[in-house]
């Protein structure tokens, strides 16, 4: 049984997710996103939710990988979660997902949250190098309409590679500090993170991890690509990917939670350069984030109580051991 804070902290959370969909829903209230939505059979909105729960399963088993690199020993069901739960505070700031993730693995482990902090900056040095290459992919493949891409792509796997590379991490902290000079501290701090990124910098750690977040991200936007067919937009398949993805860049670039309101400005806005009406853009753009975005959201309220009660008894296991 969930103890009473899991339940409060799970109550606080399920308002926060309706009244933010709630806002989502009314902002997407015009007629053209309705109609649309019921243009979908059940089937279509059923595969559309099915990609997305394959960009969170290989994403979730990347985060295995890590865990596994710490040798922390947990089962893949545990992680998996550990992730998805996480989800229910994605629309918080700071990422706060993230850092119940750790504090679930470190009460059911005793693992340090010193130990485990590097999880959230390869976490996010991965979901860098796997966009930015699948970006860098889809331009190849002669996707249009994504004016700037290529810099956004080469510029994500530079700093995806620098993160994970120790030895490279910790040159471009001393070059910094170098030219900074101030706040010495901190740069001693993240030479400290930088050393401690040494267990996930193995090829087969770091091949794995780009070809599971790859296939996660390739999902949703073939996603993307498949519900813009459906209402009748002729986009090619590398195209809805690489608009998808700089859109998600663009997205999390502003620092909003979720990318909320920069990832739909960018979206609608490049396939308006695709020739796609905004009768079908905007639609398309609500569509996309309800099944991706809320989606994982709606997956995370419903984990997270699990996630919190198991954790706080396991907690209160170790402490009593």
């Amino acid at each position: 049984m969930v103890g009473n804070t899991g339940i409060k902290t799970s109550l606080i959370i399920f308002a926060i997710f309706l009244a933010s969909a709630g806002l989502a829903l009314w902002a997407a209230s015009g007629e053209d996103i309705w109609h649309q939505l019921g243009l979908l059979s059940l089937m279509q909105f059923a595969a559309l939710l099915g990609l997305s729960l394959a960009n969170y399963a290989l994403r979730g088993l990347r985060w295995w990988l890590y865990t596994d690199a710490l040798k922390l020993s947990m089962r893949l069901f545990q992680v998996m979660r550990h992730y998805i739960g996480g989800f229910a505070l994605t629309m918080t700031p700071a990422r706060l997902g993230e850092a119940i993730r750790m504090r679930w693995i470190a009460r059911e482990t005793g693992a340090k949250l010193e130990t485990l902090a590097p999880l959230i900056l390869v976490d996010r040095a991965g979901d860098l190098a796997s966009t930015g290459l699948l970006l860098a992919f889809s331009l190849a493949m002669g996707a249009s309409g994504v004016a700037g891409g290529l810099p956004v792509a080469l510029l994500a796997v530079i700093v995806a590679i620098i993160v994970t590379r120790p030895t490279l991490f910790t040159a471009f902290i001393n070059a910094s500090y170098r030219v900074i000079g101030v706040k010495p501290r901190l740069f001693v701090r993240m030479r400290r993170a930088a050393k401690a990124l040494r267990p996930f910098s193995t090829p087969k750690i770091l091949s794995l991890a780009l070809i599971a977040g790859g296939l996660g991200w390739f999902a949703e936007g073939y996603a993307f690509h498949l519900l813009l067919g459906w209402m009748g937009a002729n986009v090619s398949l590398w195209t809805a990917i690489s608009i998808f993805l700089f859109a998600m860049m663009t997205g999390g670039a502003t620092g909003m939670p979720g990318g909320i309101g920069g990832a739909e400005a960018a979206m609608i806005g490049l396939l308006s350069l695709e020739g796609v009406p905004l009768e079908i853009s905007i639609p398309a753009t609500a569509i996309i984030r309800i099944t991706t975005l809320w989606f994982a959201i709606g997956l995370g309220v419903a984990v997270f109580p699990l996630a919190e009660g198991i954790a706080a008894r396991t907690h209160n296991a170790l402490e009593n051991s």
